[in-house]
Parts: structure tokens; sequence; C-alpha cells
């Protein structure tokens, strides 16, 4: 089993920036495709990127394609999410998850085994 603690979210105006982190423990954290994922009031959980083991292969949604950036240090045991260029619109709780038993990230969230708490994330206008 892993756990995931997201840190790093807060209150921005648009067009700033956001760097959010995923810290796991337990076990071997380049075991584990990651992603990041966010929910916002009344909506559905939607994929916002995945990174696959070593983390050579990266996905987008494409509402924040160009704009976010996912990355991790496994020797660290730690995924990113560098938020720029932010909007009103990518106000929502943002939540780490693991997937298990595949080097390749998914982009729905059923294929993910493990989700830290969530950090909130908020845009101004």
């Amino acid at each position: 089993q892993v756990q995931l603690v997201e840190s790093g979210g807060g209150l921005v105006q648009a067009g700033g920036s956001l760097r959010l982190s995923c810290a796991a423990s337990g076990r071997t954290f380049s075991n584990y495709a990651m992603g990041w994922f966010r929910q916002a009031p009344g909506r559905e959980r939607e994929f916002v990127a995945g990174i696959s083991w070593s983390g050579g292969r990266t996905y987008y949604a494409n509402s924040v394609k160009g704009r976010f950036t996912i990355s991790r240090d496994n020797a660290k045991n730690t995924m990113y999410l560098q938020m720029n260029s932010l909007k009103p619109e990518d106000t929502a709780v943002y939540y780490c998850a693991a997937r298990n038993g595949s080097p390749w990230p998914g982009r729905t969230s059923n294929e993910y085994d493990y989700w830290g708490q969530g950090t909130q994330v908020t845009v101004s206008s």
C-alpha cells in the first residue's frame, strides 16, 4: 500500500502559477504510474495529467496542455504539477493518485488504486 499527501494548493490570481507536490510513502514509489485529477463543485472528478513509472512518458488533458507540467522525482518519492497561466476554470480540489500494476497512467479515476486527500486550488479573476 502507498500513502499520498498533496501540498502546494492555495489562492492565486488568473495568470499566476502554483506548484503542487504529492509525497508518497509506503511501497516503492517507482513501481506506480501516477496521475493528477481535479474536482470542481458540482462536477465529476476529471483527469488532469499522468506520468509513467520512470517519468519518461507524460499525458495531459487538452484543457491544461501547454500550461501544466507533470514530473516526478523517484529518489524523493514525490510527484509534482507545475501550473502556469492559471484560469478561474482551473479552480478545484486537486488529487494525486497511484496506479499499481501498470507502467502507464490511466485517464479515468477507476484505473487508480490509491488517492491523496486533495488540495484546494482557487484562481480568482
